[in-house]
């Protein structure tokens, strides 16, 4: 056999040999149908592969391929998936097969991927569950969604995604003979779901006209996620000893990846390169057909491709139908199209970013930033895009001029600063992966003791950056933001006080950047209690911003939601709920279709009203925001549980404790299925449940287990002290008073009040919850004079750090009256009781049970000072309250 035919072979093997049997013969068949010999000597060789090089493996491949080839039983057609059911087969291919599924409930679609020989394939099976992974964490109305996966009893994988009914890309600009324009937006809209996969740190490896289709209404969806992988896991060269490892496809294929070199985001960028080549010429930048594998790598690696517009011009004299473009556009398309598909990664478009900054410009008819600064160049455009008045002032010229030497100032100043702003980005993207994939210990994501030592280690790393201010500032503030998670609160104010400082130093006093230190040392300062130091810090931070950026810029959406998170939390709920509809006015002007940063502020919304006491508010707004949460991000997302746990939230502190741990269960569910049972969210998740559990009869044995699971997992994440080791304690302490284990609950209690005077100090409001759960475990055992004065300090406490009139603040004092009631003291009991009653009184719907309490003391109180009228006012009230709690129970 000579060395051409068989490098035929190889060619027709590797474009086969992830295809399905059936599929592989009738590919062959269109190739090989002048030579049969041909095309049996590559079924031979794909069935010499098949069966692999050992008897053992022979065997199995045999019998794995009798097993293919009999096909799904017609029984799954029937099966469930979750609450999918199968239509039909849409396709198959080397991943697996997808179906077209609908959900009964809601009678929509979606499509099943399922693997269906995961056994046979390790690698393929890993695959697998990384496009669903990779799935899960993008969220972008150009990407299709995931909304379910699991497994079949067999074990074979599955997830369920958004169906999307379209056609490639590249077809659809020719079906319809596109214009140019419409076909630059539609490449642009691909763009920016790769930039945001980028975001994610996930490179897609793979994009293609197929992987990317236009639904009928003109929108795009990318698709197929199947070799995509995170940034963090594509150092090193790929290893290409492996047979039938094809993680790409040639035609589209970058330099790099055909040299089996690392990957990254510039290896998308160029792949974008191609994908834009074929929309403006209608072929491929190389012709790759009847060359053999090393040929075609030779031509991709070295070879330039031919000017796109001459290529449009060789594919127009052939007949073929392309949009008019003039000789000056199509230099600049050119430019554009070649920049992406520059051999050197390092010459490339540092980020699809800026290649969406190009698309814009020319769509614009201004300069593009990868083109050269030559002044005729730069006066050409300025004259094409102003022909009438320059036509009109000719004698103006050297006004033009002028004009034109500013412009070119002015964008080469701004692409600067986008080349040092991708730099600086770059620079620290490295920075911390490096930082949480480097070192000699394994890292699990939950593990935040682990973490600590990791993020104390970066500071040490970013300090020797002294040489990079800007990066360094960006790294402090970072690392300080993650110390703030983690309640390193100490830590997290060193750095984001430094990183305050270096951008005024750099930037100075009024500019973005240093508005964004402002507004994290402001967030930072709201967990600290130190609520007036907080506004100021916010509402400075957001005012300069208002300044320096354009209106309607996210970073002014997320001043203001941090504005209304301080509000919220210092109990200035109404001004705070004004900033919030402030916040989401913003983010609902950004766009037509809902996102996740306006479901996030919708849920901060409806936070607010839920502290506000206006429960009938928070219930609506939950549910809204858990729709959209559903329609971002399918059924199964963390988010859906979080937005659950709202609405149980609402429906514990209605006294509806089974519709609140159907809820709570509801999210436990999602959470432990996407993190895992030994997760820090799984922790939560039981904590919430436990307390909803606690409140129904016979509760308490298995809320104590819950708490002990989430105690377990949130000391192991967190350490021994941490708030939300101090909140599972705290509930761990009130099923120990309710079973009267009262020495148990003293030290519990005692445990809680240590955390929080040790990260958050003596007079932040979860210490005034701290000790006012002491005072209660001594109110439990008639020791009231050991009570009175805690519960004074708890007053003073919530006082300080919330207000008078703050829910926390008039609890407390209905507390103290009890305590004085049960000593007799009955003057200050009254005096105490009503202060508390009045303050939870201009409350709508939340403190019921307190003020019921409080109604219930002051009668008794009243009686026993000898004031029946006073007394005969709160007997009238609880029989009104009474009345209306049997109201309510008959509606529900």
């Amino acid at each position: 056999m000579d060395a051409a035919r068989w490098e035929r072979i190889q060619v027709l093997f590797h474009e086969v040999a992830d295809l399905p049997g059936p599929a592989q013969r009738a590919f062959l068949e269109t190739e090989c149908r002048d030579d049969p010999a041909l095309m049996a000597e590559v079924l031979g060789l794909l069935e010499e592969d098949a069966r692999g090089e050992s008897l053992l493996d022979r065997d199995v491949a045999n019998v794995a391929g009798q097993v293919l080839e009999q096909g799904i039983p017609p029984a799954l057609l029937d099966q469930d998936f979750g609450p999918y059911r199968m239509q039909r087969m849409l396709g198959e291919g080397g991943m697996g097969v997808v179906y077209l599924a609908e959900r009964a409930d809601l009678g929509s679609v979606a499509a099943i991927k399922i693997l269906r020989d995961a056994w046979l394939s390790p690698d393929r099976r890993e695959r697998f569950a990384s496009e669903q992974r990779t799935l899960a964490q993008l969220n972008h109305p150009a990407i299709a969604r995931l909304y379910d996966a699991s497994t079949l009893p067999d074990g074979t994988p599955w997830f369920v995604m958004e169906y999307v009914e379209g056609v490639p890309l590249t077809k659809f600009c020719e079906e319809h003979a596109s214009a140019m324009p419409q076909r630059l937006r539609l490449f642009r809209a691909v763009c920016e779901a790769v930039e945001h996969a980028h975001r994610h740190l996930i490179v897609h490896r793979d994009l293609k006209p197929s992987n990317i289709l236009v639904k009928p209404d003109g929108s795009v969806k990318l698709l197929d996620f199947g070799i995509a992988k995170q940034l963090d896991s594509l150092e090193g060269p790929v290893d290409r000893t492996r047979t039938g490892l094809r993680l790409m496809t040639p035609a589209y294929a970058a330099p790099e990846q055909i040299l089996g070199e690392p990957v990254g985001i510039h290896t998308d960028i160029y792949t974008l390169g191609v994908v834009l080549y074929e929309l403006l010429t209608g072929r491929l930048p190389f012709d790759l057909a009847n060359r053999t594998p090393g040929e075609a790598a030779t031509v991709i690696v070295e070879q330039g491709p031919e000017r796109p517009s001459a290529t449009a011009r060789e594919t127009a004299a052939g007949g073929s139908p392309l949009p008019s473009v003039s000789k000056r556009a199509w230099a600049d398309l050119d430019v554009l199209c070649l920049t992406a598909m520059r051999k050197e990664p390092e010459r490339r478009y540092r980020t699809v970013e800026a290649l969406i900054r190009d698309v814009d410009h020319y769509l614009a008819g201004e300069p593009l930033e990868a083109r050269p600064d030559t002044l005729g160049y730069r006066l050409g455009k300025y004259v094409r895009r102003n022909w009438r008045p320059v036509s009109a002032a000719a004698a103006s010229f050297i006004i033009v001029i002028s004009l034109v030497v500013f412009y070119t100032v002015r964008l080469a100043t701004a692409r600067n600063a986008a080349v040092a702003e991708a730099a600086r980005t770059q620079r620290i993207q490295r920075f911390m992966l490096n930082l949480f994939q480097g070192g000699d210990e394994a890292v699990g994501p939950a593990d935040s003791l682990r973490v600590v030592t990791l993020v104390d280690r970066g500071v040490q790393d970013a300090r020797s950056l002294d040489a990079e201010p800007a990066v360094q500032a960006e790294l402090y503030e970072t690392l300080g933001s993650i110390y703030q998670k983690l309640g390193k609160l100490d830590r997290a104010d060193s750095l984001l006080r430094t990183a305050l400082a270096q951008r005024r130093a750099l930037f100075g006093s009024d500019h973005a950047e240093t508005a964004k230190s402002l507004v994290a040392l402001g967030s930072l300062r709201v967990d600290q209690a130190e609520y007036k130091e907080a506004e100021r810090l916010i509402r400075e931070g957001l005012e300069m911003s208002k300044r320096q950026l354009r209106p309607g810029h996210p970073a002014i959406a997320s001043a203001t939601v941090a504005l209304g998170q301080a509000l919220e939390e210092s109990g200035q709920y109404q001004e705070g709920i004004k900033v919030l509809e402030q916040a989401v006015r913003l983010r609902s002007a950004a766009g037509g279709t809902p996102t996740a940063e306006l479901a996030a502020s919708m849920r901060e919304l409806a936070n607010t009203h839920f502290y506000a006491g206006h429960l009938a508010v928070a219930d609506s707004l939950d549910r809204l925001v858990l729709a959209m949460t559903r329609t971002l991000n399918g059924e199964r997302h963390p988010l859906v549980a979080e937005d659950l746990i709202n609405l149980g939230a609402v429906q514990q502190e209605w006294g509806h404790y089974k519709e609140a741990e159907q809820y709570y269960r509801q999210a436990l569910d999602i959470t432990q299925a996407f993190y895992g049972p030994n997760h820090y969210k799984t922790a939560a998740g039981l904590t919430v449940l436990g307390r909803a559990l606690r409140f129904e009869p016979q509760g308490n044995d298995e809320a104590a287990r819950l708490f002990e699971q989430a105690l377990v997992i949130r000391e192991r994440v967190f350490g021994k002290v941490h708030p939300q080791v101090a909140s599972t304690l705290n509930e761990m302490g009130g099923v120990a008073l309710a079973r009267n284990r009262f020495a148990e609950a003293e030290v519990l209690a005692r445990r809680v009040l240590a955390i929080y005077r040790t990260v958050y100090g003596g007079k932040h409001a979860f210490t005034g919850v701290g000790v006012s759960n002491l005072a209660s475990v001594y109110v439990a055992q008639q020791q009231y004079a050991r009570a009175e004065p805690l519960y004074r300090e708890a007053i003073e406490i919530f006082t300080e750090s919330q207000g008078a009139e703050h829910l926390n603040t008039g609890i407390a004092r209905i507390k103290l009256g009890r305590t004085l009631l049960r000593q007799r003291r009955y003057a200050e009991a009254v005096r105490e009781t009503l202060a508390g009653y009045e303050i939870l009184a201009k409350r709508t719907d939340r403190g019921v049970s307190w003020l019921v309490d409080a109604r219930k003391d002051l009668v008794v109180a009243y009686d026993s000072l000898g004031q029946p009228e006073q007394a005969a006012r709160f007997r009238a009230e609880l029989a009104d309250t009474a009345s209306k709690a049997v109201n309510v129970a008959k509606r529900r």
